[in-house]
């Protein structure tokens, strides 16, 4: 009971949320959204009666928010706003312009890579994030998937579960990897990859997954998306306000963010099994020293 109120009464990134999905919400939810987004002082000291009456909307409205946001309710919404209302002024993305010094660029970039960790950190969920890792855990193969730059995400996990002694896989192509999902059955997890969420080749995947009857778990950016729609789990990353064009393209805080989280996954599978882990490393760095014999 200490440990849950402990983490409730450190929540965030509520208003983070919001800005992220505020563009898909439904009419009366999305005036809500924009309320709490202008004047999230006010927000927090009202009742869902009273914040559906100020938004010209209703209470009704706002539990829907709230469960569009996947939170258990407008409690939970509160405090998590309070908790951003807290956070030091300075901590926000910092646009990177053309022509800006080495050192702008050294501060600036670093400043955006951390925030984009932190802010996925606010938005995960024990619950679902214990889910994913006991999948991984009993899983009998995994199958990572991603396109372009989630790709290289997709290829960082395999490596990363090979070492656990896992059946593991990682595709960048659509057809070599349904000819994969095309075997797959309950006792197997397909992981999408896909920082928007709407890629194509990736939804896809999860779905023919799905129908085959694995276990399916998305990482995208945080809200609703065909892929995470096609999971049964679904863990997300912030979408960091990625650095604007002409740099966007190179998914620089959202690569991290991805990375960040395959890293969260692995540790807990480790700390779950550690002294299976510990032997399976044993093995690799013995492995690893015999390749350096001459």
């Amino acid at each position: 009971m200490v440990k849950e109120k402990n983490m409730l009464t450190s929540l965030s990134g509520g208003l983070a949320m919001l800005n992220e999905v505020k563009h898909k919400l439904p009419p009366s939810e999305r005036k809500i959204a924009v309320f709490i987004l202008e004047q999230p002082h006010e927000a927090i000291h009202c009742t869902a009666a009273e914040l559906g009456e100020r938004s010209s909307t209703s209470s009704a409205a706002v539990i829907r928010l709230c469960k569009s946001l996947g939170l258990k309710g407008f409690q939970e919404l509160k405090l998590r706003i309070t908790g951003d209302l807290q956070k030091s002024p300075d901590i926000q993305y910092r646009d990177i312009h053309p022509g800006e010094s080495p050192e702008s660029i050294v501060d600036k970039v670093t400043n955006n890579s951390l925030q984009a960790i932190k802010e996925t950190t606010e938005f995960v969920n024990y619950e679902t994030l214990e889910k994913a890792v006991t999948a991984l855990k009993n899983a009998g193969k995994i199958h990572f998937f991603g396109v372009g730059a989630s790709g290289i995400i997709a290829q960082d996990a395999q490596q990363k579960f090979l070492r656990m002694n896992k059946a593991t896989s990682a595709f960048t192509d659509i057809h070599n990897a349904a000819m994969y999902i095309a075997n797959v059955d309950h006792n197997d997890v397909v992981f999408g990859i896909s920082f928007s969420g709407e890629t194509m080749e990736t939804a896809k995947m999860m779905e023919l997954a799905k129908q085959k009857g694995a276990v399916t778990i998305s990482l995208t950016r945080y809200g609703s998306s065909p892929v995470a729609e096609h999971a049964d789990i679904n863990l997300y990353i912030s979408a960091s306000r990625e650095v604007p064009a002409p740099f966007r393209s190179g998914a620089t805080s959202s690569r991290l963010a991805q990375l960040h989280m395959i890293d969260i996954l692995f540790v807990s599978v480790v700390t779950d099994q550690y002294n299976k882990a510990a032997d399976y490393f044993q093995e690799i760095s013995t492995a690893m020293n015999f390749l350096k014999k001459h």
